[in-house]
């Protein structure tokens, strides 16, 4: 294939590069306002394999919230605090949760995570 440089494929090329410079893209919007609430209360554990909930803590002040309280609660009484509106957020065994939900405690499953003790840990928050 020839690769001479002719005037047309010339202006051509001069002409798609200032197209380029006048056809943006539109800017972004943010998808969402400010957050309603900006505190949030996540149950403390003494665990290891609990760390990531720790460590969010920058992330959630970057996305609003400017109030984050660790509580601390029993493992086998997360659900129960959940249901009671003393805790939002917690990693708890989904085993619990379905006991909890059974006896009336209205508590929403948000995802199945592993944080490395068990396999079958979820996310749960208090439905607001």
């Amino acid at each position: 294939m020839s690769m001479v440089q002719t005037r047309r494929r010339f202006l051509a090329g001069l002409s798609m590069a200032g197209t380029v410079g006048l056809v943006r893209p539109p800017p972004a919007l943010a998808a969402e306002g400010a957050l309603e609430t900006t505190t949030v209360r996540i149950s403390r554990i003494e665990a290891i394999c609990l760390a990531p909930q720790y460590a969010g803590e920058e992330l959630l002040r970057a996305e609003g919230f400017t109030e984050i309280h660790y509580v601390e609660v029993s493992p086998m009484d997360i659900p129960q605090a959940i249901g009671r509106g003393e805790v939002d957020f917690s990693t708890t065994l989904a085993v619990d949760l379905i006991h909890a939900i059974d006896d009336g405690a209205p508590i929403v499953g948000l995802a199945g995570v592993h944080v490395g003790c068990s396999p079958s840990r979820v996310s749960a928050a208090s439905p607001s």
